[in-house]
């Protein structure tokens, strides 16, 4: 099952930082912060994602589960 997770980091994603972020929505946020919310399709590619932040010295500051955006796989 895909999750749908917001990570919010601190400071602002530059464009070509954002643009790698393939399938995720980039959004800065009040406050120097910026929103990255987008589908996980699991726990390792959650923690891949998180891994490539603190490789580039980028603080999260929350990890969230977006409540009802879980997409059940569908079945023929």
């Amino acid at each position: 099952m895909v999750q749908i997770f917001e990570v919010i980091v601190r400071g602002r994603m530059s464009e070509d930082l954002a643009d790698a972020l393939d399938g995720f929505a980039v959004t800065a946020v009040p406050g120097g912060l910026t929103s990255i919310v987008g589908p996980v399709v699991d726990q390792p590619r959650l923690l891949g994602l998180l891994g490539a932040f603190d490789d580039l010295h980028i603080e999260v500051i929350s990890v969230n589960p977006v409540r009802g955006a879980a997409k059940a796989p569908r079945r023929g």
